[in-house]
């Protein structure tokens, strides 16, 4: 399909800092509709360009009614935290038919049973955004966007690249025709699950990361824990079901660095902050809501029965939730039997 010879507007779904970036990006390629929630970020994002201090492209128009994305968008974005992700479905359900493409870029997983300590699930109580999608509407044609894209460096105009990955290839080919611009690279990859899981495992890696840094460690300790870490998360991905192919990639590696890096990602900052002595709760709080490596830590904790070992994440999950001191989580991990340098390859 040329999208260019098309009428359609793409559709974008969550007007937050990374949602506005998506929608910024489209819109150097065609008209583009932005649903929000709050009315006065729409009439801003109208009237003036602007949303907060962030810059929309001209092309942009904003919009509160959800059926109005679905009428006049066959290609939508969905870009919210995996928290509000079932809740979004079930009000756009009804909209939906199998002639949409659904592309999210929600980094998170989703169980519909309470996260606490202690909890059991199965793999099959445990959904990724594009399985949630298929379960919940009609469309048939999904897939997800992931990759080192911090935000913040979008809206600054630097260059960057993304994954778009699908089961299938005209999902790949019309998301690259959507987004692909002499700023921002877009790759494919038929390896959705992978892709998938890729983006939502790093973010506990990411905490590790930050605390790292409050504790004032160099380079050293953080390539240590970037590549064990990466290690550790494809042991993970095989038990689900997934391969190796995608953690090796820009979706993988390249967007643990990326996280494991900076202080603009949230799960980096949570870790920063409990090294720094601040409780979870207080962190939490700062921030505005939970950082998806929090969540993740506790579902995969409550998933070893599926025959991987993660004890990054069960250090971890003793530090942030059982107040187990960072010193010596570190140590325990310096004492773990070492596996063979990049066992994971076959």
């Amino acid at each position: 399909m040329d999208l260019k010879n098309t009428s359609h507007k793409f559709g974008v779904i969550g007007a937050g800092s990374f949602g506005i970036a998506i929608a910024n990006l489209l819109a150097e390629n065609g008209k583009v509709l932005l649903y929000t929630r709050n009315e006065e970020q729409r009439d801003s994002i109208n009237q003036k360009h602007l949303s907060r201090d962030l810059k929309i492209h001209e092309n942009v128009e904003a919009t509160t009614e959800l059926k109005s994305i679905a009428e006049e968008c066959f290609l939508i974005f969905p870009i919210i935290p995996s928290d509000n992700f079932v809740e979004l479905l079930d009000a756009l359900a009804p909209y939906l038919n199998a002639s949409h493409i659904l592309i999210h870029g929600t980094k998170g997983l989703y169980t519909p049973k309470k996260l606490g300590k202690d909890i059991q699930l199965k793999k099959q109580e445990v959904f990724t955004m594009s399985e949630l999608i298929k379960l919940k509407t009609g469309v048939v044609r999904v897939g997800c966007l992931a990759g080192p894209n911090l935000a913040s460096e979008l809206s600054e105009l630097q260059p960057a690249a993304t994954v778009i990955a699908s089961s299938f290839n005209e999902v790949i080919e019309i998301g690259q025709q959507a987004l692909r611009s002499t700023r921002f690279q877009v790759y494919g990859s038929n390896e959705l699950l992978g892709v998938e899981l890729a983006g939502v495992l790093k973010n506990y890696v990411a905490i590790a990361s930050g605390m790292l840094t409050g504790l004032g460690y160099g380079e050293n300790a953080r390539a240590l824990l970037i590549t064990r870490g990466m290690a550790e998360l494809i042991h993970i991905a095989k038990a689900l079901g997934a391969s190796e192919r995608a953690f090796l990639g820009l979706a993988g590696i390249g967007d643990l660095i990326a996280t494991c890096h900076s202080n603009k990602s949230r799960n980096f900052r949570v870790g920063l902050q409990l090294a720094q002595g601040k409780n979870l709760d207080q962190i939490i709080e700062d921030l505005g809501e939970v950082a998806e490596g929090v969540k993740t830590l506790i579902i995969i904790r409550s998933l070893q029965n599926y025959g991987y070992k993660a004890p990054l994440a069960e250090i971890l999950y003793k530090i942030v939730f059982e107040n187990f001191p960072i010193h010596k989580g570190i140590g325990l991990l310096m004492r773990f039997s070492a596996e063979k340098d990049a066992e994971y390859i076959v």
